[in-house]
């Protein structure tokens, strides 16, 4: 059998994917938070299953640190210490107007 050309394994991919759906998940709650506000909720769900946008947020930031956690630990991201939090935010002040 060829081996892929873009090298990666059949379980590097599927994380790859999984990372892709939960950001455009999290793209859309963004968007409907910016339109409708944190506390609205999908008038279409039957009652007992409406949550709140901000608690939808959540739900799908925590689905994309969890695939996230999981590729650091297949060395599919690397080990440095480049991603804490606060660094990260940190230089994220340098282009904001409001924080």
């Amino acid at each position: 059998m060829n081996e892929p050309f873009n090298q990666l394994t059949a379980a590097q991919a599927e994380r790859l994917a999984m990372l892709a759906e939960e950001a455009g998940e999290i793209v859309q709650c963004v968007t409907k938070i910016l339109r409708h506000g944190y506390e609205s909720v999908d008038p279409t769900l039957p009652e007992h299953k409406q949550i709140t946008n901000r608690r939808h947020l959540n739900q799908e930031l925590g689905e994309l640190f969890g695939i996230a956690y999981r590729m650091k630990l297949e060395s599919d991201l690397p080990p440095e210490r480049g991603d804490d939090a606060t660094i990260i935010w940190e230089k994220k002040l340098n282009w904001t107007h409001h924080q």
